[in-house]
């Protein structure tokens, strides 16, 4: 049992949240590109492949992290007794685990289309070079993103066998999702990040954050009008964006404290929420 909480641990199921959030851009683009005139099985049966695909790579992603910060995590309250950093499990057992994830991964990734199998292959050096750009760079959480939401693109592949900019436009808008909500995260851990010289958008926005998320979350508002207008979907849908919009602005920036751990937690979480409330605005732009 003790090693089973361990491994739970190390890839941080017991936190479903950032699975959900690498998920959620899968389910919009899954939604976006499928014909809701047809049978759902096809639906049902890729949102179960990339809801697997999602925790099976962020857990091998979180392994990949622990195993590069583990010197950084010693340092940081709040990510001293990760397994690897308190030493519970060796690196070598690490990278055991988390190459049994990936094989399990690509044995759900080979269920799609060639093309959605190049692509995904593609994507694979950012998933895992992510953890190591918050030593070079104050961007760190542009590669996130550029990660998280690759989902996107690749569920309207699998859907249509093809590219348009409809999807890379959905892409670059969530991509500034990610820019600002994981900016928020980044400031529960400033103090410790900034002496042990790590780099953030939270660090280098400090000053002024609401005003830097605030510009990610209007250029995310943005590219949601935008997919509208390409899709030409219904007036429901450009009403009802009214409650992700005031998720983002009001119930994120506006009451954010930087100086709150647990606040900046709490709002970090509360993209989770954000995402079904996406999800629910274009099954009712594609349905209605």
């Amino acid at each position: 049992m003790q090693n089973i909480k361990l491994i739970i641990e190390l890839t941080r199921l017991n936190k479903p949240i950032g699975f959900m959030l690498l998920f959620w851009p899968c389910l919009w683009g899954l939604t976006l590109s499928y014909d809701f005139d047809l049978t759902l099985d096809v639906f049902i049966f890729y949102g179960l492949l990339f809801i697997s695909g999602s925790v099976l790579m962020r857990s091998a992603g979180c392994i990949v992290n622990d195993i590069c910060d583990k010197n950084f995590d010693k340092l940081v309250e709040r990510t001293k007794n990760r397994p690897i950093a308190s030493g519970k499990i060796s690196i070598r057992l690490a990278i055991i685990y988390a190459a049994i994830l990936c094989i399990i991964a690509f044995l759900v990734l080979i269920n799609f289309n060639k093309f959605t199998i190049l692509m995904a292959l593609i994507s694979m050096p950012f998933a895992f070079t992510y953890p190591l750009m918050k030593r070079f760079t104050h961007w760190p959480q542009l590669f996130l993103g550029i990660t998280f939401n690759y989902g996107l693109v690749l569920a309207w592949i699998s859907i249509k066998n093809d590219i348009s900019l409809i999807p890379i436009m959905f892409y670059l808008g969530a991509i500034f999702w990610t820019l600002g909500y994981d900016t928020i995260y980044g400031y529960q851990d400033i103090k410790d990040d900034e002496i042990i010289g790590v780099k953030s958008t939270s660090i280098k926005f400090k000053n002024n954050p609401k005003k830097f998320i605030l510009i990610c979350y209007l250029t995310f508002i943005a590219a949601l009008i935008l997919i509208g207008v390409l899709m030409k979907f219904n007036l429901f849908y450009f009403l009802f964006l009214i409650i992700p919009i005031l998720q983002l602005i009001f119930s994120q920036i506006y009451k954010l404290n930087v100086n709150d751990p647990l606040n900046c937690l709490a709002k970090f979480k509360s993209n989770n929420f954000l995402g079904l409330i996406i999800f629910v605005n274009l099954l009712i732009g594609k349905i209605i």
